[in-house]
């Protein structure tokens, strides 16, 4: 009985820690490239998140709220729509 608590309070701890595996944040080194190179497009940045191996800043342009990926070369790879 005591060994399946301990395994079962051992899984709920590591359900938390994949989670926030799945999303992290840029070094702060890294965020100000990105603004730097999507503020110079004429984007407004309002977030920058790491998500699956690809950077994803929220930003405006035009009045239009749009998700923009790039690669670790800084690179836009896609745009869409929020």
């Amino acid at each position: 009985m005591l060994k399946r608590s301990v395994q079962i309070l051992a899984l709920a701890t590591l359900i938390p820690v994949a989670a926030l595996a799945s999303s992290d944040k840029p070094s702060p080194d890294v965020e100000a490239k990105i603004r730097a190179t999507l503020t110079e497009q004429g984007y407004e940045v309002r977030k920058v998140e790491k998500e699956d191996g690809e950077y994803e800043a929220y930003a405006l342009k035009d009045g239009q709220k749009l998700e923009i990926y790039m690669n670790d070369k800084m690179e836009i790879i896609r745009i869409e729509e929020d």
